[in-house]
């Protein structure tokens, strides 16, 4: 990945000026959408991700994070489905998986759904040393950023009940195989397509990707723009509202091949909220100091504005 220009520095601190402004804001205003969902919170979801080492699939890491991620999820949500499957792969090793499905009002028709990836990346291919490509990826902010995020979410949803149904998906075996081969990718968003609750149609869906790097921006993913600019309109929208305008810049960015194309695919109106160009995507560098409680906080405020509105 090619890093940012020199303006980078600058860009951290208006990030973490706007989430200082934003807060002072919902304060003094009585906005609910910034005092719901606490950055400081979820960044200290990152860390106990981090303590159970990678996680890659069939390793102990992995087993415990999974085991800690629904023990959590039963703690907040209403109901907590477990998708359990097996997927072998073409070096015939039999991958253990497992996608969480966390329901807040499992009655209600109208149904909001966000997922985020779990798993981390056997190999840090895109690492400059040789030798280091055969190391795993930490994956603080690709894998543990985007589940904080979620997690942080349903903290609020647990201290007030939305007004609409929200599922929280958290999918498993995104990160395993070789992009260019697409059967040993997006394992779980596949399994979870093939495998939708009778008749679930949600209004839209919004993947988590990679959102906790201090250099924060997004743009619009192509796949989500061809697919569903609706949802790319409204999630934007609300980030503008939120004084976010500068982090979710309205620009076309190229398509990337992520867990809301299988949604896509059965049907879902999902788009990908990613930061694509984070410089150490794949690399031994994904470490924890790279993320950012100011960039959670600010994903995390568009996040449930989303399901407020």
């Amino acid at each position: 990945m090619i890093p940012r220009p020199t303006f980078a520095i600058l860009h951290n601190l208006l990030i973490l000026l706007l989430a200082a402004c934003q807060a002072r804001a919902g304060a003094g205003n009585g906005a609910k959408t910034t005092r719901e969902f606490n950055g400081q919170t979820a960044f200290t979801y990152v860390e106990q991700q981090m303590a159970f080492g990678p996680r890659i699939p069939n390793t102990p890491g992995h087993d415990k994070m999974g085991d800690w991620l629904a023990a959590q999820l039963r703690q907040r949500a209403d109901t907590v489905i477990v998708q359990a499957f097996t997927q072998k792969t073409s070096k015939g090793v039999t991958l253990r998986l497992r996608n969480f499905f966390a329901r807040f009002r499992p009655e209600a028709t109208d149904r909001v759904l966000f997922l985020a990836h779990w798993d981390t990346r056997p190999k840090a291919d895109k690492s400059a040393n040789l030798g280091q490509q055969q190391l795993p990826v930490p994956g603080a902010n690709d894998g543990a950023s985007g589940v904080a995020v979620l997690l942080g979410v349903a903290d609020a949803l647990k201290a007030r009940a939305p007004g609409i149904g929200v599922d929280l998906l958290f999918v498993d075996g995104e990160d395993y195989g070789d992009f260019t081969d697409s059967t040993e990718t997006l394992l779980g968003a596949r399994y979870f397509a093939a495998h939708l609750p009778t008749g679930y149609t949600p209004l839209f869906a919004v993947l988590f990707d990679m959102v906790g790097d201090k250099d924060l921006q997004f743009l619009q993913e192509g796949f989500s723009m061809s697919k569903a600019p609706e949802v790319v309109q409204r999630v934007w929208q609300v980030a503008n509202q939120l004084g976010y305008a500068q982090v979710f810049v309205p620009r076309a960015d190229e398509a990337l091949i992520d867990d809301h194309v299988p949604l896509q695919q059965a049907g879902i109106h999902a788009i990908d909220v990613i930061d694509f160009t984070f410089p150490y995507h794949h690399t031994t560098e994904d470490t924890i100091d790279k993320v950012s409680a100011a960039s959670l906080q600010i994903v995390g405020d568009v996040a449930v504005a989303l399901v407020r509105q």
